[in-house]
């Protein structure tokens, strides 16, 4: 089985390839950097450095399985509108990728990140999957886009499209996500600083479950073909405990006192998402893969101050 990577050197890139090359396939990992080999790999692994934006063909047209981790964001998960170029990487990609698996004769696996903010503003707290999508910012109109694209290519046979709409991600890669970002502020003395007065709740997974998730659909892509599912723990965590827990851990690690954590005045770019509160119900992507996290929250946070501390 030759499975492609695009996006390996990314957040949630690396930990899958360091996956997947511990299985006994043909790997290809595709990033715009070299991404390196993971250590020990068993499988056969090629690495290849490309800007996507010239073709996708060559990297993909021999694939039995995709993994298409490509996105295009300002730095923080957000998009301006009518950004030409964020379009033609969030949802042009996905057209190239489609354009260039049509002519296998079996219809390969393509696995896509998608986002559960996708969903907009959900009557309920607690989203299962099921809620009418309405997206309200470019970002989210354009995963929205790349998803239903993938699902109309697998109704016409082109592919087997799998889309895993991601939660709050955080983990050892300590350049992205929220709880990086507080641990370094922290490690600097700063307060850590919320635009709400912290009972705002989140469903937090760490990088290692989200690796599982995508490995479980790769092996499970018949039966989930053709649907987007959502992940999480199921708990939504008010911020407030989140940012107070990092402050603690950098606080044992340092042996100075725990930095405050503050509301602010939110800015001009917040989105209405932004404070609404979320939990995640991934009980039918579990009846299918029996996937469930296994990183709790605490150790999550341990493991990332960590993993900031060393950087």
């Amino acid at each position: 089985m030759r499975v492609v990577v695009l996006g390996a050197s990314g957040f949630i890139g690396t930990g899958i390839s360091r996956a997947l090359a511990a299985r006994r396939v043909q790997l290809r990992l595709v990033a715009r950097r070299t991404p390196p080999i993971p250590v020990a790999a068993v499988a056969e692994v090629e690495v290849r450095a490309a800007d996507l934006r010239d073709g996708v063909a060559e990297h993909i047209a021999d694939a039995d399985a995709v993994v298409h981790l490509v996105a295009y964001t300002d730095g923080g998960w957000r998009v301006a509108d009518g950004d030409k170029m964020a379009e033609r990487v969030n949802v042009g990609l996905a057209a190239d990728v489609v354009d260039a698996l049509r002519t296998r004769s079996t219809p390969p696996v393509v696995l896509f990140s998608g986002t559960e903010t996708q969903v907009g503003l959900a009557e309920r707290e607690r989203i299962d999957g099921t809620e009418p999508d309405n997206p309200h910012s470019a970002y989210t109109r354009q995963k929205l886009a790349t998803e239903n694209l993938f699902k109309d290519a697998t109704r016409d046979g082109v592919v087997r499209a799998v889309s895993l709409r991601l939660p709050t991600i955080y983990g050892e890669k300590g350049d992205r996500g929220v709880v990086s970002l507080m641990a370094r502020k922290a490690f600097a003395g700063e307060p850590l600083t919320m635009w709400h007065d912290g009972t705002v709740r989140r469903d937090l997974v760490f990088a290692d479950d989200v690796t599982s998730a995508f490995t479980a659909a790769l092996d499970h892509a018949d039966a989930l073909a053709g649907r987007h599912y959502v992940l999480g723990s199921g708990v939504g965590v008010p911020l407030r405990k989140v940012f107070e827990l990092v402050a603690a851990e950098v606080a044992a690690v340092t042996g100075n006192p725990p930095v405050p954590v503050v509301s602010v005045e939110p800015p001009g770019h917040m989105e209405p998402t932004d404070l609404k509160s979320v939990e995640v119900d991934a009980s039918a992507f579990h009846a299918v893969t029996g996937w469930t996290t296994r990183v709790g929250l605490e150790e999550g946070i341990r493991r990332t101050v960590a993993a900031v501390a060393g950087s």
